[in-house]
């Protein structure tokens, strides 16, 4: 038999036994927000009836991570719409393009015809109606996601 001096070796033990507890439960928690987070895409894209362009609706960690921000397109005279120059977008073929925000973390390329750039504002002959939302950050990383082109 092993003789052992007093009781401190208990309490020892047993805080030997609690922090393994904690390791054991913030692992297992860890490992299931991992996993929630693996099943919850960053992004998904949605066909739109009709047409070439899909839906791009973000995840709101998604949409956090890219600094998705946007701004209203605003009316100039009675015909025309103005957007920030840096929602315009521009296709190989030189068209022009924006991406709206008809809803919280849901993006669609939309086409826009410019008709003259002023500053930081271009002047739209046509595209998204007054009071829109257009993106003004994070524009090329929802195209990229849209065509699903990955990072090098």
């Amino acid at each position: 038999m092993i003789a052992v001096r007093g009781k401190g070796w208990i309490v020892g033990a047993l805080v030997i036994a609690a922090i393994a507890v904690v390791l054991v439960a913030t692992r297992s928690g860890t490992s299931k927000d991992a996993e929630g987070a693996a099943d919850a895409a960053p992004a998904t894209l949605t066909p739109i009836k009709g047409s070439d362009v899909k839906q791009v609706t973000l995840s709101k960690q998604a949409a956090a991570r890219l600094g998705i921000k946007t701004a209203p397109v605003t009316a100039r005279g009675a015909k025309r719409m103005v957007i920030p120059y840096d929602a315009v977008l521009y296709a190989a073929d030189g068209s022009t393009f924006t991406y709206t925000s008809p809803k919280p973390h849901v993006f669609v390329r939309a086409p826009i015809s410019v008709q003259n750039i002023r500053g930081d504002r271009a002047v739209l002959s046509a595209g998204p109606p007054i009071g829109t939302a257009v993106v003004i950050v994070g524009s090329q990383e929802l195209f990229g996601t849209e065509y699903e082109v990955e990072e090098d």
